[in-house]
Parts: C-alpha cells; sequence; structure tokens
C-alpha cells in the first residue's frame, strides 16, 4: 500500500525532473547560441561579397549562390599567384603574412616564458616556509586588483627608459610575472602532498630536480590550462603591443587589422577573411590541451 502511494509522486518528481532538464538545456542552447552568433556570422561573412556586406551587414545569410572565395584568394594573392598584377592586393597579402608571425612569435615566447616564470614562483611560495611569504602572496594577490590601465603610463615610462621600446621584449617583459598565473598555479600545488619532496629529498634529488622532474609533471593539467589562457590573451592584446611598436613591419596581427579601418576606405574582404584565419593558432592550441584543462581548472581553483 505504501508502494501505491508514493508512486504518484515518484511520477510528478520524474516529470517535473524531465520539465527541468528540457528547460536548462533550451536555456543552455540558447546562451551557446548568443555566443557562437558573432563567429558564425564573421564566417559566413568571410564567404560573401564585400558589396553584399556593405548592403545587408553581418548575418546568417546561408544563400550559397552568393557565396564566393575571393576573399581568401584575395588573402592568399601572394602564394596563389606570385606574379599577379594586383600590387595592392600583393602588399596587402605580404602585411598580413608578416604581422601573422609577428603574433605567432610574440604569443609563443610570451606563452613559454610566462609558464616557466610563474611556475617557480608559485611553486617557492607553496612549497617553502620563509619570511614575508604571506605578506608576497598577498602583493601577487592586490596587483590583481589594478586594472592595466592604471599601470600603463609607468610601464610605458619604464620601457622607454630601458631601451626596449619598439621590440617584442617590450610588449612581453611586463607582463611575465602574471599575477593570475602565479595564483592559479600556487592553489594547483597546495593541494598536492609535501610528502613527494621529502621522499625525494631522501633519495637524493636535488631542489632543481624536485621542481622540474618531480612537481613539474604533475603540475601538467594546470600548465595545459594556462597555456590556452595565455596565448588567447597574448594572441588577442592589442593595446599594449599598439603603444609599444612604431614600426608598422613589426605590427601584430590585430594592430594590422585594424589598420585596414581607415576614414579613406576599409578593406573588408582581407579584414574578415583575416580575422577568421587568426582564429585557428588559438583553436589549434585548445585542441592539444583540452583534454587536460577541465582537470587543470578544477584542480587548481579547489584545495585538497
Amino acid at each position: 500500500m505504501a508502494k501505491n502511494a508514493n508512486t504518484p509522486n515518484q511520477k510528478t518528481m520524474a516529470s517535473n525532473h524531465k520539465v527541468g532538464t528540457f528547460l536548462a538545456t533550451a536555456l543552455f542552447a540558447v546562451i551557446c547560441f548568443l555566443i557562437a552568433f558573432p563567429l558564425l556570422a564573421g564566417l559566413t561573412a568571410s564567404f560573401r561579397p564585400a558589396r553584399e556586406i556593405f548592403q545587408n551587414g553581418m548575418s546568417l545569410n546561408l544563400d550559397f549562390k552568393s557565396w564566393t572565395m575571393h576573399n581568401y584568394t584575395y588573402l592568399f594573392t601572394k602564394f596563389l599567384n606570385p606574379s599577379t598584377s594586383d600590387t595592392t592586393a600583393l602588399a596587402d597579402s605580404q602585411k598580413y603574412f608578416m604581422w601573422y608571425k609577428n603574433s605567432l612569435v610574440l604569443t609563443l615566447t610570451t606563452v613559454v616564458l610566462t609558464l616557466l616564470i610563474c611556475y617557480f614562483i608559485a611553486y617557492a611560495l607553496s612549497m617553502y616556509k620563509f619570511k614575508l611569504q604571506g605578506f608576497l602572496f598577498f602583493m601577487v594577490i592586490a596587483t590583481m586588483s589594478v586594472p592595466f590601465e592604471i599601470l600603463m603610463l609607468p610601464l610605458y615610462q619604464e620601457i622607454t627608459n630601458l631601451g626596449i621600446i619598439n621590440t617584442n621584449a617590450g610588449v612581453f617583459l611586463p607582463g611575465l610575472c602574471a599575477a593570475s598565473t602565479i595564483f592559479f598555479f600556487k592553489q594547483y600545488m597546495t593541494s598536492l602532498p609535501k610528502e613527494l619532496l621529502d621522499a625525494a629529498r631522501v633519495d637524493g634529488c636535488t631542489e632543481y630536480g624536485i621542481s622540474v622532474k618531480i612537481m613539474m609533471p604533475i603540475t601538467k593539467p594546470a600548465f595545459a590550462s594556462m597555456a590556452i589562457l595565455c596565448a588567447m590573451g597574448s594572441w588577442n592584446n592589442m593595446l599594449w603591443p599598439m603603444l609599444v611598436f612604431r614600426d608598422t613591419n613589426k605590427f601584430t596581427l590585430q594592430i594590422g587589422l585594424n589598420t585596414l579601418l581607415t576614414p579613406y576606405g576599409n578593406n573588408y574582404d582581407l579584414l574578415i577573411a583575416g580575422s577568421m584565419f587568426g582564429i585557428i593558432p588559438i583553436l589549434i592550441i585548445y585542441l592539444i590541451f583540452n583534454r587536460y584543462l577541465v582537470d587543470g581548472m578544477t584542480s587548481g581553483a579547489v584545495k585538497g
């Protein structure tokens, strides 16, 4: 009898669960569409003629009859037809891939150096006990609350005094000790057992060997997560490189694409196609480190 009495409640709970699941799925589907709409609109616009973009704007126009590869042909003019008589297209293509290479070099350098420096700083803060340890970590947290716009002027004056203006070093050096990256690494390593260090010391391993050969492989998920975030930040950074670089040959991709928008004409053909092609490096990095991303984010955010 009790079982029969509970049956309607169980059916009601099951029905409410299905409704809740449906509503949650619908909500997340709408959110995903809103997030993906700019990317999808840009992708479809990259296959549309510039005249149609001017007339109709950015939209999810799936009229495949009007689609064309002219924008990408124009972008790759240098490689598809080096003897082209269109000197403007050739010049724009040369500039684009020069900016692309500059962004790749700058992003790779920034990511590698930032991860290494922040890892060793976080390792010292989490694995050793010394005076002012808490104060130093507090200073790291405090710098996270300072907007970069406030730091731009003193940083610009500093790199000018050091004589590294208009160089890659002037772009990546001020941001190598990223407070958020240090904080993430420290939180991740705080959850690791300290007995590993004692066991390694008993076996005769040096402090450098412990940090590089033992602890660094364990923190691989944290490295993967921070590699994605640092690469995205460096690749999409435009404000600080725009202040540092003076020579157009050293411009990054974001600065270079911005120069295509002028009061005298807007080259949307190269701008939209170049923007879509510029997503590829970040997409490749995400696909490589995707399987470590969730583990790194959850393990680094929760202690224990």
